[in-house]
């Protein structure tokens, strides 16, 4: 039997919200409205209560104490408040004193979250040496080791990336950061809930993550702050009534805090099960098309991937051409649409992959509930979808024909 269209093949975008996420959160819409902030009567007593319950499940997921929680609207402000808070407390020099003040290391494929705060910084008078992942799209340790100065004050190495998948070396980053008193932060938001997390054992400083990515509501988010050797401060970014210790003033989101802590909840109690299913289920999807189509590369590490992401490149296909192909998949293409332009990943450039490569890439990321007719699904239509768009090729053709298209001379008219 074929599955309802279209197809959602999209979950490192956002994921559904879980039914069970939903039911928990309800309550704090209408019978639980208190703000927990109000300490004299029993409606906010009863907010807060619900705010504490999710810290512990949230802190529980990661290895945290409760106490080293600090919820936020998102991984986006997580990052922000991580990387600036951190970089203003430690800064080696005061702004304007003409002197560095401090050194920064990160990686150049990270999410714009993290790359965007980190060249604001360099604009302010901070030094960011952004780090060229090797082909595979792994950080080392041994990169980050020969990166390090007497004056770095923080390195932020994201754990899992987003569109390729590939897991750096966070645990043995963090070890070296501990051994040089360096502050080091992680950007979990395609790790945490996905994959076991021990900060204390893991070596992480700081750390990110997103409701949404974890089938929790939108706008939502944590980010953990380590109290303990070292213990880790931050600069705030915003002033207010002192909620989150300071860090993250305003009024709490008690029903997204709600909704993210019994995600958290689900997602330790499940995990395991759920990354050897889509693991076999993203096996199954790989070997099916390269072993279908030539010229297709699945991009990032053969192994140290997350097991729910896939991103494949197929050679001789028009990217936009191959996403209009196969609209009943949900799915990410290699291509950002920036204003009017479409530009090919950043994330591929840097790994080396050309541009054509890179224009025709497809990122496809299962899910909770990602069935095994679903994949099969989306094995036959994008095998039919290159097939068809490549017998429109005469690129194609000449390949076909052992012509090496990297030495031909084209005209230009």
């Amino acid at each position: 039997m074929s599955p309802k269209l279209p197809i959602y093949l999209d979950h490192a975008a956002t994921t559904p919200c879980d039914p069970r996420v939903v039911e928990a959160m309800l309550p704090y819409f209408t019978e639980k409205f208190g703000n927990p902030g109000s300490r004299n009567h029993s409606f906010g007593w009863e907010a807060e209560a619900g705010v504490d319950a999710a810290r512990v499940q949230a802190a529980r997921l990661i290895g945290a104490n409760e106490k080293e929680i600090v919820f936020t609207s998102g991984a986006t402000e997580s990052n922000n408040l991580a990387i600036k808070g951190a970089a203003y407390m430690y800064e080696r020099a005061p702004a304007g004193s003409g002197r560095s003040r401090g050194h920064i290391i990160t990686n150049a494929i990270e999410h714009k979250a993290v790359l965007d705060p980190c060249k604001r910084l360099q604009r302010e008078g901070f030094e960011v040496t952004f780090l060229p992942p090797g082909a595979d799209g792994v950080i080392t340790a041994e990169a980050v080791r020969a990166a390090l100065r007497e004056d770095t004050i923080l390195v932020s190495i994201m754990w899992a990336n987003n569109e390729i998948g590939t897991i750096s070396e966070i645990p043995q980053i963090g070890a070296l950061c501990h051994e040089k008193g360096v502050i080091l932060h992680s950007d979990g938001t395609q790790w945490v809930g996905k994959m076991p997390t021990n900060v204390a054992r893991d070596n992480v400083d700081l750390l990110s993550w997103s409701g949404h990515k974890i089938y929790g509501p939108k706008g939502i988010g944590a980010l953990y702050v380590r109290r303990h050797k070292p213990r880790v401060r931050l600069n705030a970014l915003a002033d207010g009534g002192g909620q989150e210790r300071g860090f993250r003033p305003g009024t709490l989101n008690v029903t997204g805090i709600v909704g993210l802590g019994k995600a958290c909840e689900i997602a330790a109690a499940e995990m395991d099960r759920d990354a050897e299913r889509l693991l076999r289920l993203r096996r199954k999807l790989e070997h099916a098309i390269t072993s279908r189509l030539e010229v297709t590369k699945v991009n990032g590490h053969a192994e140290k991937r997350l097991p729910h992401i896939s991103n494949i490149s197929f050679g001789f296909v028009e990217g936009e051409s191959l996403m209009m192909a196969i609209k009943e998949i949900a799915c990410s293409s290699g291509s950002a649409c920036t204003s009017a332009s479409l530009e090919p990943s950043y994330v591929l450039k840097t790994l080396g992959v050309g541009d054509e490569l890179a224009h025709s890439s497809l990122r496809l990321s299962l899910g909770r509930w990602t069935t095994e007719a679903q994949v099969e699904y989306a094995i036959e239509n994008i095998v039919a979808a290159v097939e068809k768009l490549r017998r429109l090729s005469p690129l194609y053709d000449m390949h076909k024909e052992g012509i090496d298209l990297s030495k031909v001379e084209w005209a230009h008219h």
